[in-house]
C-alpha cells in the first residue's frame, strides 16, 4: 500500500503544483482557453485556489517524506476533495458543465486519504 500511496500522490501532486502555479502565475487572459471560469470569479480567489493547490500538493508529498508525520498528507488529501466539491458547483453553476477531470481529481483524493492510512 505505501508504494501504491506513492504513484497516486506524486501524480496527483504534479497535477496540482502545475495547475496551481498557471493560477498564481498566469494572468486571466492566459487562463481564459483553459478555465472558462476565470472571468466569473475574482482575480484574487484565483490565485488564492492556486495557492491552496500548490499548498496541498506540498502536504501530499512533505510529511510523509520526512517521517515526521502522516497525518498531514491526510488532511492535504481532504483538502484537495473539498477544493473538487467546490470546483464541480462552480462548474455546474456557470455555462462550462465539464466535470470529467473534476470527478476524477475528487475521486484520486479520496483513494488518497485512504492510502495514507496505510503509511
Amino acid at each position: 500500500m505505501n508504494i501504491a500511496y506513492w504513484i497516486v500522490a506524486a501524480l496527483l501532486a504534479l497535477f496540482y503544483l502545475y495547475a496551481g502555479a498557471m493560477k498564481v502565475i498566469r494572468s486571466r487572459d492566459q487562463l481564459r482557453p483553459m478555465m472558462a471560469w476565470v472571468d466569473r470569479v475574482p482575480l484574487p480567489a484565483v490565485r488564492a485556489l492556486g495557492t491552496v493547490e500548490l499548498l496541498g500538493a506540498t502536504g501530499l508529498i512533505l510529511p510523509p517524506l520526512t517521517g515526521l508525520a502522516v497525518w498531514p498528507a491526510s488532511a492535504a488529501a481532504m483538502g484537495l476533495v473539498v477544493l473538487q466539491i467546490g470546483a464541480v458547483v462552480v462548474h455546474l453553476t456557470g455555462d462550462d458543465r465539464q466535470i470529467t477531470l473534476n470527478l476524477t481529481l475528487l475521486a484520486t483524493s479520496a483513494v488518497t486519504i485512504w492510502l495514507a492510512t496505510g503509511l
